[in-house]
């Protein structure tokens, strides 16, 4: 036996009681009618059996009489449910008016159960006997889900239809075991109740259940559309952040690209402002301006890289890097430097392959380069690989910590003026700029001190721990580990490097072509060139270039030509990157290379981007890249390496 629910309320009332439905409960009222077809189906299931098996055996007229009264019920209930889907949408009052006419269909069709059993007891076999009390009892039974949930009403039912049968059976003098029989039948009637009550307690913690889950649902329907909106607030901001870091990192790129021209117009005429005057106060002021040019442009370039790495503009993609192909763009960049300084410029280790993004390792090592070159006045910068199993060793300071396992150890030496003690833990952080006890010189340019900041960064993306070691006034090595790659190792030799004295450049008799859009800058050009002895014939577009290649008279192009004249040979081909009308200047070396086959031809591209991209396109065409703003010096040392001049 089930034991009974337990009562559930708040105001600690009985669950009957709860369930037991109010007057003017309409929606309970509607339920009664949904139904009511399964009810009409049992009971005319249950009147068509009872007149199949006791036609044969009682008179005619009680059959008839009995299934008479029952299908009269039975239509006037169909014409009740019918009545109610012709009319869903009726207000309260007729709703209650036609439940009590319900309640007095429902409890005559109990009674008329009831009777039954005193019309057709005794009659036949005791399997017929049998049959009469297990239909009666199966309409008791079918009610129990109807009537469940109101108490009085079933009670009152289940009286009707089986005190009639309990009577009648206890009545039965001519039967053997008739009392015991009306005891059993006593006790289903009460099991029936208590079964009644039960699943009415069950269906009415269900019903509570149900009210808490749509009170509960409607909370987190409310809750889930305020986190709905709370989250296209923030994907609204996100795209808001993402849009203004775009902008910031465009805005930075742009202004790099277009601040780089007039500087390097500046430092041009500056340049040529020196050479046409002998006054050493003129000279010094021409210093300071090309130093603060060197120092805006190394600016420009920290802030745009650091910008780019804080809003999430740097991809890391690992893949295997050949050190062969990352130290000749490094030699072909910083060479003519080098050059410049007297600087012995080595790679070491170039066979190795690294697993690592190819182009966040070139940056690094750029920067480290870079640096190396800038604060080493004499001796030379090293860049080395080789192969460590184990941890790395770990220096002063660190970007991050050793990994385990075989990897390759990349390495930046130089012979420079070294770090304190006291400055080295804090080399990599942020807008820290060591203090040294010997006075710096002009070139080593004080920035921002974002450089090794910006290192440790882009280190940090590719995962390889990255230390420095250094001592003052012997020099500093940074080391940083990669992982290992496996693709075959090429027997391609590097080519050797240079080392060049300090120059004094002389371009006499030289003739270099000049392709730049930008009037004040190539005016610059030209004004230097011609300063230091070349012959210059300047053009602002490919077109402009295609034309003097064909021999026809260009004013102000080609001083002393005529039309139809040959175009000389040129000795250097100095073009920028960016012309108009969608051209570049690889278009430009492309159609002077061509018309001068057979003879080579150094260029040199110069740029206002620093985005990058431009290596390979190097190494394809073969020239140099200077990025402007291009001091005169730097531009003097690239010409002289180029023409391999002293």
């Amino acid at each position: 036996m089930v034991p009974p629910v337990a009562a559930a309320a708040d105001n600690n009332t009985s669950l009957m009681g709860m369930l037991r439905p109010r007057r003017g409960n309409i929606d309970h009222i509607r339920a009664l009618y949904v139904q009511t077809p399964a009810t009409l189906s049992g009971n005319a299931i249950g009147m068509v059996l009872m007149g199949s098996i006791f036609w044969p055996l009682a008179e005619p007229w009680r059959v008839m009489g009995w299934v008479g009264v029952g299908l009269v019920l039975w239509l006037l209930r169909l014409a009740h449910y019918l009545r109610f889907l012709r009319h869903k949408e009726a207000g309260a009052e007729p709703l209650r008016a036609w439940r009590r006419s319900w309640k007095v269909l429902v409890l005559a069709q109990g009674a008329m159960w009831g009777v039954a059993v005193w019309l057709f007891w005794g009659l036949g076999t005791p399997y017929h006997t049998v049959s009469l009390i297990l239909i009666v009892y199966s309409y008791c039974l079918g009610s129990v889900q109807l009537l469940a949930t109101q108490p009085r009403m079933f009670l009152v039912f289940i009286s009707l239809v089986l005190t009639p049968t309990i009577l009648r059976i206890a009545s039965d003098t001519s039967q053997p075991w008739h009392n015991q029989l009306a005891v059993i039948l006593t006790l289903l009637f009460c099991i029936t109740v208590l079964m009644a009550r039960t699943y009415g307690s069950a269906l009415g913690q269900a019903i509570i259940l149900k009210r808490r889950t749509d009170e509960l649902a409607g909370k987190l329907r409310v809750e889930m559309a305020a986190a709905e909106q709370a989250r296209s607030v923030a994907d609204e901001a996100r795209r808001t952040a993402e849009a203004a870091n775009r902008a910031k990192t465009q805005f930075f790129a742009a202004a790099s690209h277009d601040l780089r021209q007039p500087l390097h117009a500046m430092g041009l005429f500056a340049e040529a402002l020196r050479q046409r005057s002998h006054d050493p106060e003129v000279a010094s002021l021409v210093n300071s301006i090309n130093e603060s040019v060197d120092a805006l442009e190394g600016l420009f370039g920290e802030l745009l890289d650091i910008t780019r790495i804080d809003t999430g503009g740097v991809d890391v993609s690992p893949a295997p890097v050949r050190l062969r192909d990352v130290f000749a763009r490094l030699r072909l960049h910083f060479e003519p430097v080098a050059f410049e300084k007297g600087l012995m410029l080595s790679f070491h280790g170039e066979q190795h392959v690294a697993h690592t993004d190819p182009v966040l390792l070139e940056r690094v090592l750029r920067n480290l380069v870079s640096n190396a070159i800038r604060y080493s006045d004499d001796g030379g910068v090293l860049v080395s690989c080789r192969v460590r199993s184990g941890h790395a060793d770990v220096g002063a300071a660190s970007g991050a910590g050793g990994a385990g396992g075989t990897h390759l150890l990349v390495q930046v030496w130089d012979s420079g003026i070294g770090i304190g003690p006291v400055n080295l833990p804090r080399i990599f952080d942020e807008f820290f700029q060591a203090q040294s006890n010997r006075p710096l010189e002009a070139h080593h340019r004080k920035g921002l001190g974002l450089g090794l900041a910006i290192v440790k960064r882009l280190a940090a993306l590719m995962e390889a721990p990255i230390s420095v070691r250094s001592r003052v006034g012997h020099g500093t090595v940074f080391s940083l580990q990669v992982p290992v790659g496996r693709v075959p190792r090429t027997a391609e030799a590097a080519a050797p490097c240079s080392v060049k004295a300090a120059l004094g450049l002389t371009l006499e008799g030289r003739l270099i072509v000049v392709v730049e859009d930008e009037a004040a800058v190539r005016d610059g050009l030209v004004v230097v060139l011609q300063a230091w002895g070349a012959n210059v014939v300047a053009f602002d577009t490919v077109a402009a270039v295609q034309a003097w290649l064909a021999g026809l008279f260009l004013p102000g192009a080609a001083p002393g030509a005529a039309p139809g004249a040959a175009p000389a040979a040129p000795d250097l081909l100095l073009v920028d990157y960016r012309l108009p009308q969608g051209r570049t200047g690889i278009d430009a070396l492309v159609h002077i290379r061509r018309h001068f086959a057979g003879r080579k031809l150094p260029a040199i591209v110069i740029t206002g981007s620093s985005l990058g991209g431009h290596e390979d396109e190097a190494v394809t065409h073969d020239y140099h890249l200077l990025i402007k703003p291009v001091l005169p010096n730097k531009l003097r040392a690239m010409i002289a390496f180029k023409l391999n001049v002293r």
